[in-house]
């Protein structure tokens, strides 16, 4: 990310130490959660408003190239900086090549339909970046620590049989990788938070006239399920880090920190793709000239 070299930065905020192997066990405590890499948060806020002027022109080219598509997840317990984060990173994306789909509770619909089925229909098209605030991975998240949401889903009793968890992650790993195989690149970001900062953001948003919007009793509810969550995103990032969707576990107790990480993990995926904006024919070449010299030749106005 400009100013520097990629990998100038790489040295620096060492994607490696964030990046899940694939089919590799993850423990949640072997990852910090207040990691900054060599940055300070001045420097920081600088590199990454540069980083997001080059994001931009990567996203015109892709639009303009219409190849590829890119699926960003984002994955994360409450107050982990989830929106603050695609607000920041994305700030300076053509809203026309950018599509957001946070996904709230199934609706009567959605019910009546396969689990992956709303994901589906959201897919962005070629050309175009969309990204998913919660995912298909809240089916193997917050329904494994609640079981009970099954009921809902009417799954004939011969689906629920069995280990259904790791039948689902094998489930998401096919859809992952047909995906891939179809142009769509996938970038997984789970934003991970301590518990000790998620207690003083949602102190800060009772306490803060302005931000009490952003509280629900539910957020409170849901963290005396700390533990269980914990274990529920272990299996997740060790069973569906696979080479064509790796996983990316971000610090996430300092914003700064968590908007350049995303940033520049997204400017690396797109560097990669060698995008560029699309040839023209020598037809195509020859109809231009006619077109710029049929308007050289209109009398001025």
């Amino acid at each position: 990310m400009p100013p520097y070299t990629s990998a100038e930065l790489r040295q620096r905020w060492r994607p490696e130490v964030m990046r899940v192997a694939p089919h590799t066990p993850v423990r949640l405590s072997d990852y910090a959660t207040d990691y900054t890499g060599d940055f300070a948060k001045k420097e920081a806020a600088e590199i990454l408003s540069m980083g997001i002027e080059r994001l931009a022109l990567y996203q015109d080219r892709l639009y303009a190239q219409n190849r590829y598509a890119l699926l960003i997840i984002f994955q994360a317990l409450d107050a982990a900086g989830k929106d603050g984060t695609i607000k920041h990173v994305m700030s300076g994306i053509n809203p026309q090549g950018c599509q957001v789909f946070s996904f709230k509770v199934p609706s009567a619909e959605e019910l009546d339909h396969d689990y992956l089925w709303r994901y589906a229909k959201s897919l962005p098209e070629r050309g175009r970046i969309g990204i998913f605030n919660r995912s298909y991975y809240e089916e193997v998240l917050v329904v494994r620590v609640h079981p009970e949401l099954l009921e809902h889903q009417q799954l004939p009793p011969e689906c629920r049989t069995g280990d259904i968890w790791s039948q689902r992650f094998a489930e998401i790993n096919h859809f992952e990788q047909y995906l891939s195989q179809n142009g769509i690149v996938i970038l997984k970001f789970f934003l991970h938070v301590s518990k000790a900062v998620q207690k003083k953001r949602f102190l800060e948003r009772i306490d803060d006239p302005a931000k009490n919007w952003k509280f629900s009793l539910g957020d409170v509810q849901e963290r005396a399920h700390w533990d269980d969550y914990q274990t529920a995103y272990e299996g997740v990032l060790s069973h569906t880090s696979t080479p064509w969707a790796p996983w990316h576990i971000i610090p996430a107790d300092h914003k700064w920190f968590t908007r350049l990480a995303v940033a520049a993990f997204i400017y690396e995926k797109l560097e990669s793709l060698q995008l560029h904006y699309p040839t023209l024919s020598s037809d195509q070449q020859q109809i231009l000239g006619e077109a710029r010299a049929t308007l050289l030749k209109e009398p001025e106005a």
